[in-house]
């Protein structure tokens, strides 16, 4: 494809900019240069969908057996689910106040980088883009697979090499949808964002007549497990199943008026998958019992069996759509963090691409989906995101905690958007129980988080705080990067 970098060193190029109505315009200076920018595309039922899709996702249909197996009764567990669903939404709206005074795309890692500096931001840039996003983006097109090949092997495991080659088709699609338009891709992000929900507001519907019913016995606090460590690990998996709330600030230079539709599609989209979550709950509780969702392995396949009888097979195809449209969402966002760090100098200078026709970050694109076929080889990457995932909360509470030191810091920034500073305080404190308590409970799994934080800091010496490298060395990475 026909690429136009962004490097602002260059000159004599055509460009695009953005003008009032967050369309972009082609333009050629008077001297001929410029640069080409990502065109702001998106609206506000876009962005909804880009949340929405993006944190809903294979975990409310497959496994909310995590909660329970820590919290230990049915009650307890859904409380877990309403806390965390409020614990979210705080840190979205933290992250609203933050992209609309650094409107930069990529997120938490434009804001540590801005308050923190290089290094700070590069840790965070390393275990997102080279682990996290890609190893999540291979699960969840695993997961894609294995649901549209289970109608067919009914009775047992789909193999899982035709998993993967279909994981691998899922991921190619999307690319291939990503690269040529970004319409193309909120659209599809629409789509399965609505055929997702329309799955669970019929388990939702069921449900709720099954308390009509009166189907409330399993409703109890019995068996709870009151230790602190399981009920941080609790917190840990539920809010597992909301990660994704932060997306949009990742494509914030795509969302039209983002002062106005940032905080709106915050609000609208983390109520209506908070109340989503805990509904869906309810009804799974009305008719399994506490023993018959942790045996299960797929709880709202279960859930279909019993209460839709011949038409059960519905569900593996709306879990398919589900995951389906969750790649596509990891997938959007996940290319323009490698595009933001590439524009810091933090990752090669190909990435800072875009296809001048179209609009899109290709190379970004490309490189995330082919870290995500990387990962499709490994045998255990489900092990893999949870030696990660504390520090995933880890770096987010970075994050949150650029705001309370802007203000100290920088008092005069141009604010937008003000959250009360009771916010990132509580959201500061969770994240210290969400993080620090597992570290005692599971030192294995995090003690394996935190030898991934530390092996960022070599590449960054070497690659990025190294300055005066010799000739040969930088002809070898200049012709590996072109």
């Amino acid at each position: 494809m026909e690429t136009e970098s962004l490097n602002r060193k260059n000159s004599s190029r055509k460009s695009s900019v953005v003008n009032g109505n967050g369309e972009a315009a082609a333009k050629v200076e008077a001297d001929g240069g410029g640069e080409v920018t990502l065109k702001a595309k998106m609206s506000l039922i876009n962005g909804c969908t880009v949340i929405v899709g993006s944190i809903i996702g294979s975990g409310i249909f497959v496994s909310p057996t995590g909660v329970l197996m820590y919290t230990g009764s049915v009650n307890l567990a859904l409380i877990v689910w309403v806390v965390s669903g409020i614990f979210s939404m705080v840190g979205a709206y933290c992250y609203a106040e933050l992209g609309t005074m650094i409107t930069k795309s990529g997120a938490d890692y434009a804001y540590i980088m801005e308050t923190f500096g290089p290094f700070m931001a590069f840790i965070r840039l390393w275990i997102e883009c080279m682990i996290v996003r890609p190893c999540s983006q291979a699960i969840v097109a695993l997961t894609f697979s294995v649901y549209v090949l289970k109608p067919f092997f009914p009775e047992c495991t789909p193999p899982e090499d035709a998993a993967r080659l279909l994981a691998v088709c899922c991921i190619l699609i999307l690319t291939f949808v990503n690269c040529w338009d970004v319409k193309w891709a909120t659209a599809v992000q629409d789509i399965f964002t609505y055929a997702k929900l329309l799955a669970l507001f019929i388990i939702i519907a069921s449900g709720m007549y099954q308390l009509y019913l009166g189907n409330t016995e399993y409703f109890t606090f019995e068996n709870t497990d009151t230790k602190v460590t399981s009920l941080a690990l609790s917190f840990y998996s539920g809010l597992f199943a909301y990660n994704g709330w932060n997306y949009l600030n990742f494509i914030i230079e795509e969302l039209k008026d983002p002062v106005k539709n940032l905080p709106r599609a915050i609000a609208i989209s983390c109520i209506l998958v908070t109340l989503v979550y805990v509904l869906a709950n309810v009804s799974f509780y009305t008719i399994l019992s506490p023993d018959e969702v942790l045996g299960s392995q797929a709880v709202a396949v279960t859930y279909a069996e019993r209460a839709f009888g011949v038409i059960a097979w519905t569900i593996p195809v709306f879990v398919a759509l589900s995951t389906f449209g969750a790649v596509n969402g990891i997938l959007l966002t996940s290319s323009r963090l490698f595009y933001a760090g590439a524009n810091e100098g933090q990752m090669p200078e190909i990435l800072t691409m875009i296809q001048i026709q179209r609009f899109t970050p290709t190379p970004a694109v490309l490189a995330m989906a082919l870290l995500s076929m990387l990962y499709l080889t490994v045998s255990d990457i489900f092990a893999l995101i949870n030696y990660v995932g504390f520090a995933t909360w880890l770096s987010i509470g970075v994050a949150v905690l650029c705001l309370p030191w802007l203000r100290w810091a920088q008092p005069n920034l141009p604010r937008p958007i003000r959250v009360p500073l009771i916010f990132p305080i509580v959201y500061l404190l969770a994240t210290i129980f969400v993080t620090v308590v597992p570290m005692y409970a599971s030192p294995v799994e995090t003690g394996y988080g935190i030898l991934m934080i530390m092996s960022s800091i070599p590449v960054y010496l070497v690659f990025i705080a190294w300055k005066n490298k010799p000739m040969w060395f930088q002809k070898t990475m200049g012709k590996l990067v072109k």
